[in-house]
């Protein structure tokens, strides 16, 4: 698994890359009570912002990762954002994404490093 400074997680599996927030991001936005998911088949690009969350304290975007398709989204998180709270690093993932390059995953932290960043 990967970290980006924007407290996402990334797994990779296969030739998809699943992408949610880290527990650490859901315990700063506090309870979260919706969630804006983009549609599958959306072509995005890196630093993109795909994902909107509201919380009890903030708003707060998902940026893309990479560049490539978003082939699937966690439905489960519209009907129920406490997910987030729940099992961020879990089942509370956000969408999974055909990446066109996988090249720059080798620039986000791994989970030593990301812990470091947020100590």
């Amino acid at each position: 698994m990967k970290y980006t400074e924007e407290h996402e997680w990334l797994l990779p599996e296969d030739d998809l890359i699943t992408v949610g927030i880290t527990a650490h991001a859901a315990e700063q936005l506090g309870e979260v009570v919706y969630v804006e998911l983009p549609e599958p088949g959306t072509e995005v690009s890196k630093d993109e912002e795909i994902v909107v969350i509201e919380s009890v304290k903030a708003a707060s975007d998902i940026l893309a990762p990479l560049d490539g398709e978003i082939v699937e989204v966690n439905e489960a998180l519209a009907d129920d954002p406490g997910k987030v709270n729940e099992d961020p690093e879990g089942g509370a993932w956000f969408f999974k994404i055909k990446p066109s390059d996988l090249s720059p995953m080798d620039d986000y932290m791994d989970e030593a490093g990301y812990k470091d960043f947020i100590s």
